[in-house]
């Protein structure tokens, strides 16, 4: 008789003809600017970690302080007997930094979006996606009963016809959702007109801003500090395993949104509690954030020379407008070349392909680091071009 779950052999050999399965590499040490991965030192062009605050020593002093004072983790859920004084105090702290009321703490952004997007919405309402929001995002939608709609991507006049067909409809609830920044391409939201327009039409928002923390805004509060609507965002998700170079993922809003989402959403009351350890990396590194503003400063002079640079090479870098930086070179197989001759070369950045991306624009993903230097971006460069030439990609 045949395994039952013999299709599981079956369905991966399937992704492996069409090369779309994941071969993981391993870091042999810290994710820093110069990092081991499978036993070769490489620049790494590819981690979110956009300000090395995984690495800045007083974000790991107080993940060490916190197992000595609170031990290794609290064996519950928040709910029951999980709720630590440290959790609230990181959500004082993000309140804090967002210019919001309160926060809530989930285990991941993807949890955050999944939990929390299927409440806010149900029957008898409506949700609208950016086409090309992410895929946690698409989930969380996919788990409402709400009616759905999807905008062309950054449209303000085609979300503005959305909003105004589902006026006529006459749904009891409109929820707008949308990434801040988009993690393929780079680009920003405007997340200034889409709350304006709902505002006008009596919506809601609901911004992902995972790529915006420590990148945009003031101090690198985010997207809403960047196009100053602190306070008319109805729910910020973030993410601490960007940016902050830690792990976890929150939403951010009113008092009112705070105790709703931790009343309803599942992926909250039902995951236990995050290691006293995260979360003191977590609250420190907020605080080196907002002591230290300079990382961001230095993250952008890093972005610009980097992209100017590759542009003048001759590559295309799309319409980013942020740290993360794509390399698009049309195919898969030459993206997988290209990325396969520049770990060669000691610089580690992977391709991003079809179904990820469209099937004409394969790319290499790079991403900006604050803590990485001049000389080590030369290098990066030099391989670029060289790799480049020898593909045919300039």
């Amino acid at each position: 008789m045949e395994s039952p779950t013999s299709f599981l052999r079956e369905e991966y050999e399937k992704l492996v003809e069409r090369n779309l399965d994941w071969k993981l590499l391993v870091l042999e040490g810290p994710s820093a600017p110069r990092s081991v991965v499978d036993g070769k030192e490489v620049l790494m062009l590819c981690s979110n970690n956009y300000l090395n605050l995984s690495n800045h020593p007083d974000v790991k002093a107080a993940s060490k302080r916190a197992v000595d004072e609170y031990g290794a983790g609290s064996g519950s859920v928040r709910p029951i007997a999980g709720n630590m004084r440290l959790h609230e105090e990181l959500e004082e702290k993000i309140a804090g930094f967002k210019g919001c009321e309160a926060a809530l703490v989930f285990q991941s952004g993807f949890a955050a979006n999944s939990g929390l997007l299927p409440q806010l919405v149900e029957k008898g309402d409506l949700v609208i996606s950016d086409e090309l929001n992410h895929g946690s995002i698409i989930d969380g939608i996919r788990l409402t009963k709400a009616d759905r709609m999807i905008y062309s991507h950054c449209d303000m006049a085609d979300l503005d016809r959305v909003l105004r067909e589902a006026g006529k409809a006459g749904y009891r609830r409109t929820l707008i959702v949308t990434d801040g920044v988009f993690s393929m391409d780079g680009d920003v939201a405007p997340v200034g007109e889409i709350v304006r327009l709902a505002e006008e039409h009596g919506a809601m928002t609901y911004v992902d801003d995972a790529h915006g923390e420590g990148v945009l805004g003031e101090g690198g509060r985010g997207i809403a500090s960047h196009f100053q609507v602190e306070g008319r965002v109805d729910a910020e998700m973030g993410t601490f395993s960007k940016a902050f170079g830690v792990v976890g993922g929150y939403v951010a809003g009113s008092e009112e949104l705070r105790l709703f989402a931790l009343n309803k959403s599942r992926t909250w009351l039902l995951s236990g509690s995050h290691p006293p350890a995260v979360v003191a990396a977590c609250i420190a590194a907020i605080e080196v954030l907002e002591r230290e503003p300079q990382w961001v400063e230095r993250l952008w002079d890093n972005t610009r020379y980097f992209k100017a640079e590759l542009k003048s090479m001759g590559f295309d870098t799309g319409v980013s407008e942020t740290p993360i930086i794509p390399v698009i070179v049309g195919e898969s197989g030459v993206a997988k070349a290209l990325s396969e001759r520049l770990f060669k070369r000691g610089v580690f950045a992977l391709p991003i392909v079809y179904p990820m991306v469209a099937r004409d624009k394969a790319r290499i993903r790079t991403i900006m680091n604050a803590a990485i230097s001049r000389e080590d971006l030369d290098t990066a460069l030099g391989a670029f071009e060289k790799a480049g030439k020898e593909l045919q990609i300039v």
